[in-house]
């Protein structure tokens, strides 16, 4: 067997049900998705504790928090770090000031993953990059388990928190009411309707039936209902 075989990313993909797995975190143990039912989760990796780029991302989403919990989302982190490490990280970061954000204080769990048993699950060790600590991965996983988003980051580049709820936003307006988001949407712009499934129906788009605006027989918008 070549080495390229052997280095082998396996991870989840959209639709598939998360991985399940239990850990200790800094809020107690988890069990996921269990302990998570009838939530939305966003299950995110950074390569490590006390790490400059690392912290302005805990700081950021510690600071949105409310507003994911406002959307019936939870934040969960991982690293392959001690749980000792993580509780001097967090509590250091309470006496950090940036960006008009301070004493933050981050309460949502962080795992402890020494063996890296939920990293490998999720694919987030990627050995051309590091085989000791995990990449940015972030997994957007829906009330019922499926994983619904993937988006993966370089060690060097810090996450659009704005952007990851923006997905959140996207997705539960798609399930909610049957929609597509266009590019660069954002809530209260227009959503795409479904396409037409008959020639008849297609016909009938053309003329750009009331509360639609029809570019074309397969593309169609409407108001968002907010």
């Amino acid at each position: 067997m070549s080495d390229e075989t052997e280095n082998i990313i396996s991870m989840p993909l959209i639709g598939d049900d998360a991985p399940s797995f239990t850990a200790i975190t800094t809020q107690g143990k988890v069990d996921f998705p269990k302990d998570y039912k009838g939530k939305w989760v966003i299950l995110f990796s950074h390569p490590s504790d006390f790490t400059p780029v690392c912290t302005t991302e805990f700081m950021t989403f510690a600071s949105m928090a409310d507003e994911f919990k406002d959307m019936n989302t939870e934040l969960i982190g991982l690293s392959i770090d001690s749980l000792h490490s993580h509780i001097a990280w967090l509590r250091a970061i309470k006496n950090y000031e940036w960006k008009e954000m301070k004493n933050i204080d981050v309460k949502f769990p962080v795992i402890e993953d020494l063996k890296m048993d939920v990293a490998r699950k999720y694919g987030m060790i990627q050995p051309k990059q590091s085989d000791t600590s995990a990449v940015r991965a972030v997994f957007i996983i829906d009330p019922k388990g499926k994983i619904r988003s993937i988006l993966y980051y370089p060690q060097s580049t810090g996450r659009n928190m704005q952007e990851i709820k923006r997905m959140i936003a996207a997705l539960q307006k798609a399930d909610d009411e049957k929609v597509a988001t266009p590019a660069n949407w954002m809530p209260g712009d227009d959503v795409i309707v479904p396409p037409a499934n008959t020639c008849e129906m297609a016909e009938e788009r053309t003329k750009n039936q009331e509360g639609m605006n029809c570019l074309d027989w397969y593309l169609c918008f409407k108001k968002d209902k907010k």
